[in-house]
Order: structure tokens, then sequence, then C-alpha cells
């Protein structure tokens, strides 16, 4: 279990001055809370960056309000119940994965983006120790 979650369930149970996220002399507690990120307190550069962060989910949602509509609510559980199943199927950790089934139940199979053209295996930075990943994967490490 990991400190952040025993923190946040003894300071819901416990009022203690010592458990509060600031930490005990009003700073920011790196040891409990880890580093500050500057990236994630920044408003977005661009009014449509959160529209296209959240354009996949949003399109789903609409998709499936329009088959619940159509056809029931049997189809719309159907259809998340497949992406869950696709979801769970994966490579070995030190292959790339095109997941190219969840494409073709979103019906993205026949479009191509930005990540088709630029998100080539062969220039990824996520290379590394086949052996060494697996066994991480596995708890093993």
């Amino acid at each position: 279990m990991n400190s952040r979650g025993s923190g946040s369930q003894l300071k819901d149970s416990i009022p203690i001055a010592e458990f509060s996220a600031s930490g005990p002399f009003g700073g920011h507690d790196i040891l409990r809370r880890g580093f500050t990120s500057v990236k994630n307190e920044l408003l977005p550069s661009h009014p449509l960056e959160l529209s296209e962060k959240n354009f996949q989910p949003n399109q789903d949602k609409m998709n499936f309000a329009t088959l619940r509509n159509i056809q029931g609510l049997h189809a719309p559980l159907k259809l998340q119940m497949e992406f869950k199943a696709v979801k769970q199927v994966q490579r070995l950790p030190f292959l790339h994965s095109s997941n190219i089934a969840l494409d073709t139940l979103r019906g993205n199979d026949e479009c191509i983006g930005f990540e088709d053209v630029l998100n080539d295996p062969s220039q990824s930075e996520v290379m590394g120790e086949p052996h060494t990943m697996m066994e991480y994967k596995l708890g093993l490490l």
C-alpha cells in the first residue's frame, strides 16, 4: 500500500496536524506528496487544448447516448464490455502495440491521424532491456 492512500485515510479519520497536506511547518511535504509540478498548476495554453484532451471520451459518451436511444440499454453496455476486454489484451511491455482492435471497435481503423504518422516505434524513447522490463512487470525485480 502506498503512503498516499494510508495518509489520506488517517487524515480523514484522525485530525492531527502532522497529517496535513502542507506538512507540520506549512511547507509542501515532499516525502509524502512528492515533488510539486508546475506543469499541473498551469492553465491550458490554448482554449482548444482541454477539448482536444477530452475528445475521445466525449465522443464515446455521445456515441453511447445515441446508441442507447436507438437500440436500448443493452447496446452501449455490450460495447463497453467489449472495450474493456480489448483494453486488457496487451503485448509484452517492450513491444509496441497499435491497439488495432480498439481502433476497429471505435471506428477509427480507417482514419489517419498524427499518431499514425508520428508514432514510429523505431524512434521510440521507451526501448529498454526486455528481460528487465518483464521482471519488473511480474514483480520479480
